[in-house]
């Protein structure tokens, strides 16, 4: 049963949820924004509710919806990033360009709660779309953006994608690699997930200021923020002078005992003993009893100068014995450890589906019955059931009208190539 909470309403409207309604239900978006940083963060409030209104150029679209044809990303008849990223949303396709865009524009900021953009800062100013362009015409309005490097600085209109800005840049791509391996690339949307989440949260802060103040604001974030974020703890290490180690090797890692290891079925496992007191129950559940006696690894510092021979142990044993083997002698021991899992095992783990990690979709959509979940949870709120992403202008005579054009101005909007409608 939902608990009675305050949301965001108009004036004169009431604030007291019902039982039929989200946490975000009335609340109007604005989702002009591309990929994946922006469209994510309103995704996670349509899955509470939320209205949000997918603005994209005529002919192709958000370049996302071509993302199950670019390599490396898996081949699918299917866009699925595309339904991942805009489930649950109404679409018009405008060309904000045209010169009769700026009045649609305006009606649609005036009919918006929150804004979200990711265009760079001076595509913003060209096109009428700038936070000083669209705060006046709507005093309420929450104007949110996301950038690759941030809004200040020499390189604020620089493009970037979280490849680049979120990995590369942060130095997340040069911490994570072997040492006898060159920098390996993210899967894509990795750090855009991370930084819709941050983008959401932002929102989430700006409407609670609003409720307080009546007022709206600007919220922001960037993928190089959160990639530094990411990797808060070394980078605050680096901010110290830490002394940092090489880079990993897995043959001669900085602990042998967090460290990946192949079994005899060719698959890899993550043992993660970090706490002293995790050695002996380790030791004991690999049936190596005589480790515990030899002085070399008798304590952290030692296991740690003599980490090449422990990992050469390790990497022996764990080679003997199939992944099923050592799943059950770790868990038996309650041993903390992972097995790196591919995507195909994911879909199917049953924790996750235990946990709404997958969530089941209001409808099949091709083989699929579940879509990933966004991670905000709040007890006692069911999220929305996931339903198709629009197809490119499938909404956009419905918004028209609801915004008060008439059925002759929104076809003379089509004529002129201002505005495009889907056709089926």
């Amino acid at each position: 049963m939902l608990v009675p909470s305050r949301v965001p309403v108009r004036s004169g409207e009431s604030s007291t949820m019902t039982t039929d309604e989200n946490i975000f239900s009335g609340l109007r978006v604005l989702d002009i924004a591309s990929f994946i940083a922006g469209p994510a963060a309103t995704t996670i409030l349509s899955d509470y509710g939320a209205d949000v209104i997918k603005v994209e150029p005529p002919g192709i679209g958000d370049p996302q919806r071509l993302f199950h044809m670019a390599p490396p990303n898996p081949t699918s008849e299917v866009n699925y990033a595309w339904e991942l990223e805009n489930r649950n949303k109404r679409a018009i396709s405008l060309d904000l360009k045209s010169p009769d865009a700026p009045e649609i524009l305006r009606r649609l900021v005036r009919w918006a709660d929150v804004l979200v953009t990711n265009y760079p800062p001076k595509v913003r100013h060209a096109l009428g779309l700038s936070y000083e362009a669209v705060a006046p015409l709507n005093p309420r309005l929450i104007y949110a953006d996301v950038t690759g490097y941030g809004a200040a600085g020499p390189e604020a209109d620089k493009p970037g994608f979280d490849i680049t800005a979120f990995w590369a840049r942060t130095g997340l791509m040069d911490a994570v690699h072997d040492a006898d391996s060159a920098p390996t690339l993210l899967v894509p949307g990795m750090g855009d997930h991370a930084t819709a989440t941050a983008l959401y949260a932002s929102i989430v802060t700006a409407l609670y200021v609003r409720e307080r103040t009546g007022l709206g604001g600007h919220a922001t974030t960037s993928l190089i923020a959160q990639g530094v974020w990411a990797g808060g703890s070394w980078v605050e290490g680096a901010l110290h002078g830490a002394r940092f180690y090489s880079q990993h090797d897995r043959k001669a890692p900085p602990s042998a005992v967090v460290n990946p290891y192949r079994t005899r079925d060719g698959r890899w496992i993550l043992p993660c003993v970090l706490q002293p007191k995790d050695w002996p129950g380790f030791v004991a559940a690999i049936d190596q009893p005589e480790l515990l006696q030899d002085p070399r690894f008798a304590d952290v510092p030692a296991r740690v100068t003599n980490s090449a021979a422990l990992a050469g142990i390790l990497d022996d044993l764990f080679a003997a014995e199939t992944l099923a083997h050592w799943r059950e002698k770790l868990d038996a021991a309650r041993v903390i450890f992972s097995v790196v899992q591919t995507m195909e095992e994911v879909v199917s783990d049953p924790q996750m589906l235990a946990n709404e990690v997958l969530l089941p979709l209001a409808e099949p959509n091709g083989r699929a019955t579940h879509t990933v979940n966004s991670p905000v949870q709040v007890v006692g709120f069911t999220k929305v059931r996931p339903r198709r992403a629009p197809r490119l202008g499938e909404h956009t005579d419905a918004i028209l009208a609801e915004l008060g054009f008439s059925e002759a101005e929104a076809a003379a909007l089509r004529e002129s190539h201002t505005v495009e409608a889907h056709q089926a």
